[in-house]
């Protein structure tokens, strides 16, 4: 990791000049070596919640008692907010020094030159407590752009209060999606609706691409084009209606509790998401046991699962103190403290030394657990993301949404969603 005697012997080499509007990539000069005692300020903003928020409060502070003049001015906002304000900044050239990022966002921020070339600060940060297939989930054509402060893995939620309160069968990992909606139906069936099995899983994006990755193929390929025909996303939204039939939550039901999701508010009794998505699980349903499993998959033995890396950090190609900005996002991504205070709540933490740090009990523990037991599922990481990645799952999900409410038909619905994406990806 990366030390203060370490800090003063370094010098960085060059740091990225302002960014036109246009969007055009940066150049490099030279930089002055790091200065311990000079005093900075670095904006630093990320997304998320209020617990979140607290445990970055709670690591600033400890960065601060080992660098107490680099002052960190820290801020955040709900995800699409987020998002919306980092695109008017980047036009701008004001992007934070440091910034929570997202491999769903690398080319569209990396290919113009928003964000720094990390081995232009190299003797500020420990790369080598990544493995390598985590440093490319933050690679663009060979440049490290950013970092991962974990990973996760697609997974299946099952309250186990629901369960046992309802007299029900717990599901089994790893079914076919066939199976898996048959259990569906014997939980609503079983209490009439009281509680449903789930919620429509055709409508997340992430679904598919298991589908996809389980015949050998991807949502996006290795020159940013979608890996998928029309064709393929028509059968695959078309194998949901069985259970938009009366099996998995309605809709309309859905949109009465937003933002909580089904799961979240009790509605159901799974829900596939992210393996982290364990402890606002837990806050959002108050179940007292949640159990997380393989969700199902398209072809038995096939390598459909990934580590997704997708939460990283970033540095502004254009901020007036690299080195210290650097500095922070190696404390961010590296330090035991780090590992400490968030746990898993970033995801499994990437980097051996964050990992040194965090204690994995209660429902650290589980997700780790959870990775462990899916092991023989992971397959390589997929491309990184096209341009525009974020807006089309967003719209992917708006689409599975329409359909759960009968107002639009899967046809239509495919047509809309090729429809943007050739507008996102000509843009």
């Amino acid at each position: 990791m990366f030390s203060t005697k370490r800090a003063l012997a370094a010098v960085a080499v060059v740091t990225g000049a302002a960014l036109a509007l246009a969007g055009c990539a940066g150049t490099s000069e030279p930089a002055s070596s790091f200065d311990p005692n000079e005093k900075v300020t670095l904006n630093f903003t990320w997304w998320g919640n209020d617990d979140r928020a607290a445990r970055y409060d709670a690591l600033i502070a400890a960065f601060n008692e080992e660098y107490p003049n680099i002052t960190i001015n820290g801020q955040f906002t709900d995800f699409p907010s987020y998002w919306e304000k980092r695109q008017t900044e980047a036009a701008g050239g004001g992007l934070p020094d440091v910034w929570q990022f997202s491999d769903s966002y690398l080319r569209q921020y990396g290919e113009p030159g928003y964000v720094l070339d990390l081995a232009t600060v190299a003797d500020y940060i420990d790369f080598d407590t990544f493995d390598e297939a985590l440093l490319g989930t933050g690679q663009l054509n060979g440049t490290q752009y950013s970092l991962p402060t974990g990973y996760s893995a697609w997974a299946n939620f099952v309250n186990d209060d629901l369960i046992a309160a309802n007299d029900l069968t717990a599901p089994e990992g790893g079914t076919s999606f066939e199976d898996f909606t048959a259990w569906m139906k014997s939980v609503t069936d079983a209490t009439g609706g009281k509680v449903y099995g789930g919620t429509d899983v055709t409508q997340r994006i992430q679904t598919f691409e298991l589908v996809l990755r389980a015949d050998g193929k991807n949502l996006y390929t290795e020159d940013g084009k979608l890996g998928f025909t029309e064709d393929e996303l028509k059968a695959f939204w078309e194998s949901g209606a069985a259970a938009r039939d009366g099996i998995t939550v309605p809709q309309n039901k859905l949109e009465e509790i937003t933002p909580k999701s089904g799961f979240g508010g009790n509605l159901t009794a799974s829900e596939t998401s992210w393996s982290n998505f364990l402890g606002g699980y837990l806050a959002d349903s108050g179940a007292s046991s949640i159990s997380l499993i393989a969700p199902p998959t398209a072809k038995q033995g096939s390598k459909d699962l990934y580590r997704q890396a997708g939460l990283q950090m970033a540095i502004s190609a254009d901020t007036e103190h690299p080195e210290a900005a650097a500095i922070f996002l190696d404390y961010v991504v590296n330090s035991e403290k780090a590992g400490e205070i968030f746990g898993t709540t970033l995801g499994f933490p990437a980097s051996s030394s964050k990992l040194a740090g965090a204690v994995l009990e209660g429902a650290d523990k589980q997700v780790a657990d959870y990775l462990d037991s899916v092991a023989d599922r992971i397959g390589d990481a997929p491309p990184v993301p096209v341009v525009g990645y974020g807006a089309l799952e967003q719209k992917f999900w708006d689409l599975g949404k329409a359909l759960g409410l009968g107002a639009i038909t899967v046809d239509d619905a495919v047509k809309q969603f090729f429809d943007e994406a050739n507008v996102v990806l000509q843009g």
